[in-house]
């Protein structure tokens, strides 16, 4: 097995990049939305809405937060863009956060009523998407050691 120098993340602190550890918001929250919109779907009750509507906002707007640290590492560091799995993961965030986007949009004018069925659709999408990017981010690091220390 070869051995290659791990790509160092530009945006750091103290040496720790800050890409890693904001993503663990975002894929927490928007996740979580599934769940909770199956809930609202079994129970009724509008609490669930009104907590997959959060979830989805904050879920959004700290994964947007993130993006920005990823997409910096992406654009200065030349060593991540030559891994073909660093494209796909930052192209899957970019469609995550478009379908997080959609889907806590479609919400915000009647939470409950949004629900049933695009919003468990869109939730899926987005649980899918999370789960995509995450398994690219996850070989990014594992199999190419970006962000690593040595």
């Amino acid at each position: 097995k070869r051995i290659s120098i791990a790509p160092k993340s530009s945006m750091a602190v103290g040496g720790h990049p800050v890409h890693p550890m904001l993503v663990n918001f975002p894929i927490a929250f928007l996740f979580a939305a599934l769940p909770s919109d199956l809930a609202f779907a079994w129970t009724g009750d509008p609490f669930w809405a009104r907590t997959s509507l959060w979830l989805l906002g904050v879920g959004f707007a700290m994964g947007s937060f993130a993006a920005i640290f990823g997409t910096l590492d992406f654009l200065l560091v030349s060593g991540v863009r030559k891994h073909t799995s660093s494209w796909t993961h930052f192209l899957l965030g970019v469609t995550l956060l478009a379908i997080a986007c959609a889907n806590w949009w479609m919400r915000l004018p009647d939470a409950a009523a949004a629900v049933l069925p695009w919003g468990v659709f869109m939730s899926c999408l987005t649980a899918g998407a999370v789960a995509a990017a995450g398994w690219m981010g996850g070989k990014l690091v594992f199999e190419h050691n970006v962000g690593t220390m040595e």
